[in-house]
């Protein structure tokens, strides 16, 4: 168990994490936060444009920064993007101040869930399925290394997630505020 101020969603692109985490929030009374809007937001650029401009690096710099904003603040349900996970500092900071889902999918589920979704930039090429099969590979040993739990989402659409989800919750993430675990420390 990690008591922990914040929940943090991670997992592939298509495994319902903005719309698993919406409805988690709403559940928990919490704020919902996805961080490709908080940085769209900040820099008034879509997450194309950025990739366009800046290259996935530079996304990846505006992404650490978002997140490490975000989990300094208490009561937040935090879906990350997919690569969130690709920087140790990132996972670090995940685990030091939220409870960590790894939303799980099957890649047959995410080629169906994404396949009229042209906004991603890493999919932007021919072979999705190469490259989220690629993606997967290289991640998914670092989803499991942040997780305090996993969760399949590949049978389910969001509001049976999130039900599910939060009975597990109920049982499983004791919320914690940051002053009562700096006293505790």
């Amino acid at each position: 168990m990690n008591p922990a101020p914040n929940l943090v969603l991670v997992g592939p692109m298509g495994a319902g994490k903005s719309s698993i985490g919406r409805r988690l929030a709403g559940r928990f009374g919490l704020d919902f936060i996805d961080v490709d809007r908080e940085i769209e937001a900040r820099t008034g650029a879509d997450i194309p444009t950025i990739f366009e401009c800046e290259g996935e690096s530079g996304f990846r710099a505006r992404e650490a920064a978002a997140l490490a904003d975000l989990l300094q603040r208490d009561g937040l349900v935090i879906a990350t993007g997919g690569g969130a996970v690709l920087d140790a500092g990132n996972r670090g900071r995940m685990r030091a101040r939220g409870f960590v889902v790894h939303l799980q999918v099957s890649l047959a589920r995410q080629l169906e869930r994404l396949a009229r979704d042209r906004s991603r930039p890493l999919l932007a090429g021919d072979d999705r399925e190469q490259v989220l099969h690629r993606l997967s590979q290289q991640r998914a040993p670092l989803y499991a290394e942040v997780a305090d739990l996993g969760f399949d989402t590949d049978t389910l659409f969001p509001p049976q997630a999130a039900a599910q989800l939060t009975r597990l919750l109920e049982a499983q993430w004791t919320r914690t505020r940051a002053d009562l675990q700096e006293r505790s420390a």
